[in-house]
């Protein structure tokens, strides 16, 4: 993982700001489909079948951990927070 990170940080800006995009676009699928799976179990439940709720869990769980997963891939911040030496008074 060491040498991932290591190019990942020495990468061109476009090539790291379209591999941010593409996490971002599929941690935004993931969402979507557990927002389409919560609303599915919901309606499921609330008609009486109580059968649906622990398949529910397991796959919202598995799709958390995938997009938690995902999470490690993000590149570091290209700069870092350095602290400016104050400004001279003025007279």
């Amino acid at each position: 993982m060491s040498q991932f990170r290591q190019a990942q940080n020495q990468a061109h800006p476009s090539k790291t700001n379209t591999l941010v995009l593409g996490i971002i676009c599929i941690l935004i699928l993931i969402l979507t489909m557990q927002i389409w799976l919560l609303t599915a179990a919901l309606n499921t439940a609330l008609e009486g079948d109580e059968g649906i709720k622990w398949p529910a869990f397991a796959a919202s769980l598995a799709l958390f951990l995938s997009g938690a997963a995902l999470l490690r891939y993000l590149p570091d911040p290209m700069r870092k927070a350095t602290k400016k030496p104050p400004l001279p008074p003025r007279i």
